[in-house]
């Protein structure tokens, strides 16, 4: 890799980390490429991106960004998970770790906040964003609908009394 090649890659990983709220370090201890390419996808999947990038040039993008307090984790041979959504990225490296002991998860970043692998598992056992807009969506919802249920109940009480009197009507 020469200088200009260098520069770009320092240049596009800077331009990540000022885009994204979420970075995940992990360690490659001896993943196969079929091990690698699962998890690229699972994590595309997720919506959330994967690289492996060297330790001094992704410490140099580092600098000056939100971010840089995990530069002390990028020794060896490291890999980077981000995503703007950091539910998604957590969830999908803690679930491979599980998975496959040769993925070490070693820590990572929410926005500023530096993250140890606790602090990774732990957001990762929160609900996604989807799960919570859902469950939003349901706590709103449930209001109205016991509302709507309150007011009918004397209509329907009304009609049942109707009914009532109806039938004894026709029974004498």
């Amino acid at each position: 890799m020469d200088r200009t090649e260098k520069k770009a890659l320092v240049a596009s990983l800077a331009a990540v980390f000022a885009e994204t709220s979420m970075v995940v370090v992990t360690r490659n201890n001896g993943l196969t490429v079929a091990d690698v390419t699962d998890l690229r996808r699972k994590v595309r999947a997720a919506g959330a991106n994967y690289k492996v990038a060297k330790n001094r040039l992704a410490t140099l993008a580092l600098d000056g960004t939100q971010f840089s307090g995990i530069a002390p984790l990028l020794t060896g041979p490291t890999a980077l998970a981000w995503a703007d959504e950091p539910v998604s990225v957590a969830k999908v490296i803690v679930e491979f770790a599980k998975t496959n002991d040769k993925l070490e998860l070693l820590g990572g970043s929410l926005g500023s906040q530096v993250l140890d692998v606790a602090g990774i598992k732990a957001l990762a056992e929160l609900p996604s964003l989807d799960t919570l807009r859902a469950q939003l969506v349901g706590l709103i919802s449930t209001p109205a609908t016991r509302i709507a249920s309150v007011v009918q109940a004397p209509a329907g009480q009304l009609a049942r009394v109707f009914g009532a009197y109806a039938k004894t009507g026709e029974a004498a």
